[in-house]
């Protein structure tokens, strides 16, 4: 029973943690990382509010609120 309710606290932080979503600066980083690993040259990322359309979405940050979003040259 001990090992239910432990089982049970846990999984609710965890649900917490996900729902506030990671630091937008942090995913960027993220993004960027992964794109220079493909040899990607000539892009930027801008982190903009969400649904202003801005260029092709590869990322949501911030539980949402914001977007990360990749263009070409």
């Amino acid at each position: 029973m001990k090992k239910m309710i432990l089982a049970a606290g846990l999984m609710a932080l965890a649900g917490g943690a996900l729902a506030a979503g990671k630091p937008c600066e942090e995913l960027k980083a993220e993004i960027a990382a992964k794109l220079d690993a493909k040899g990607v040259n000539g892009y930027t990322l801008e982190i903009v509010k969400k649904g202003e359309p801005a260029g092709k979405v590869v990322g949501s940050c911030e539980a949402g609120t914001k977007e990360i979003v990749y263009r070409r040259g």
